[in-house]
């Protein structure tokens, strides 16, 4: 024997624009926040194959991208402010201590 079940609804998809009449709240389903890249300093240690930008000895300031990480590379800030991917053996990571890091920013 086979039992037949009535549907309860018509099927149709809410629209965008249409209102929603829930009770829930919206802090459940929050998006999450966007935060500014965590930026960290690197010294230059090679520079083959980038001798037009990239000094040795030279602090650069480094943005984090979990991209670039996952590809060996950097992302490294120049004196113009524009920001370039390069090869992570290129540099160090280095500690810059507080009253240094605003001279550095700027």
């Amino acid at each position: 024997m086979v039992l037949f079940v009535e549907r309860k609804f018509t099927g149709m998809k809410r629209m965008a624009l249409a209102k929603k009449n829930s009770s829930s709240s919206a802090a459940s389903r929050a998006e999450p926040v966007l935060r500014q890249p965590r930026s960290s300093y690197v010294l230059c240690v090679h520079n083959r194959g980038y001798r037009a930008s990239l000094e040795r000895g030279k602090v650069y300031r480094q943005i984090a991208d979990a991209w670039a990480h996952g590809h060996d590379l950097v992302r490294i800030v120049d004196e113009s402010g524009e920001d370039y991917l390069y090869p992570r053996r290129y540099f160090v990571p280095i500690t810059i201590p507080k009253a240094a890091r605003a001279t550095l920013q700027k």
